[in-house]
């Protein structure tokens, strides 16, 4: 997702502790005491403007939920929604996910988001996919024994090459829709990706899965 430079992100977020984190790495271990509960979290990898999680906070305000973006320039709208909209189980982090374990102790969140992925289609770049298996090793260590990954994209092909990599690694798959908005889930949480390619008429593809019990 690309967004125009904005010179007074870093400003912004900086003003707005209530929501943004600018020391993650430090709340490595501490996350509940950061919300000032026991609530379950739930990890959004690739936040985008902040629909997706805005919304999950309104549906379930019994979780607790952090969604990190890279692009300052797009995380900054997500902290506009916050600011406007005040939920009280939402914090934000302009960070690189490239390991959660830099951010997240074993066994410290209970779900994992991954929402339209960029599928780096290429065959050399693999690695990059956030369902490769190095990935999906890291997921497994900071997630809790009954944690689970919910996994939508709209391409087809990192959809079935994900599917393959869950199976290759051992994990359950509870379920995989190869239509989501057929199924017409009342619950379904769109992201400002899924709006766009539904409307497209692209079929958005699903699927949760989840860590064999250790």
């Amino acid at each position: 997702m690309r967004a125009r430079h904005k010179p007074w992100a870093d400003d912004y977020l900086s003003s707005h502790p209530e929501y943004v984190i600018l020391n993650p790495l430090e709340k490595k271990g501490k996350w509940q005491q950061v919300f000032g509960n026991n609530q379950p979290i739930h990890v959004e990898i690739g936040a985008g403007k902040g629909r997706f999680v805005m919304g999950m906070a309104k549906q379930h305000p019994e979780i607790n939920f952090i969604a990190i973006e890279l692009a300052k320039s797009i995380i900054v709208s997500a902290v506009e929604k916050a600011v406007e909209e005040e939920p009280k189980n939402v914090k934000l982090i302009n960070f690189d996910a490239n390991d959660l374990r830099d951010l997240f102790a074993d066994n410290e969140i209970n779900r994992i988001y991954l929402n339209f992925s960029d599928p780096w289609p290429k065959n050399r770049h693999e690695k990059r996919r956030l369902t490769y298996h190095t990935f999906l090793a890291q997921y497994q260590q900071v997630l809790a024994s009954d944690g689970k990954i919910i996994f939508k994209t709209d391409n087809r092909g990192l959809f079935e090459y994900s599917l393959m990599s869950f199976s290759h690694f051992d994990m359950l798959i509870d379920h995989v829709s190869l239509n989501l908005h057929e199924d017409e889930d009342p619950l379904n949480v769109m992201t400002e990706y899924e709006e766009k390619f539904s409307k497209r008429g692209h079929p958005i593809y699903r699927a949760e899965v989840c860590f064999r019990k250790r």
